[in-house]
């Protein structure tokens, strides 16, 4: 499977595709890199989003997971940059339980791109993250999309 890293502002992370779709992006470097056209455009797109001039993503996704997962995550694409959701109003949505949805979000095998980062707790608590230094991974993610102020 063709994966590629790059350094991005939270750490390394490496991308993979398969049969033409991405996969996964995870946190840390890969013993091999691999530079193919669509890895290549989905770092670009990454990069953009880091530096502000990106605001949704148009890349091919395929995330492995069960069909639960996937309807979760089908909905997470839609909650916009610069906008969040709280887990108990997504759930609603779905008609699922909130630590069912929790659950899907914390396996979600691509994310920034699919913005599990943008679901917070009722009372506007971050609740949890599955990235490389958690809570603070989606503090920097949602300071990035102008819906947290930065801490000083």
């Amino acid at each position: 499977m063709p994966q590629l890293s790059f350094n991005s502002p939270i750490g390394p992370l490496a991308i993979a595709e398969e049969d033409g779709r991405i996969v996964s992006i995870d946190w840390g470097w890969p013993p091999d890199s691999e530079e193919t056209p669509l890895l290549l455009r989905a770092r670009d797109q990454l990069e953009a989003y880091f530096t502000g001039t990106l605001r949704a993503f148009d890349l091919p996704l395929d995330p492995p997971g069960t069909a639960f997962q996937r309807r979760v995550w089908a909905a997470l694409q839609r909650i916009p940059f610069g906008a969040v959701k709280t887990y108990g109003a997504l759930a609603a949505e779905l008609g699922t339980a909130p630590r069912a949805l929790g659950g899907a979000c914390g396996r979600n095998p691509i994310p920034i791109v699919i913005p599990c980062h943008r679901v917070l707790g009722t009372n506007g608590s971050l609740g949890g993250y599955s990235g490389l230094d958690g809570v603070d991974t989606k503090r920097f993610l949602l300071e990035l999309e102008g819906v947290l102020t930065p801490v000083a």
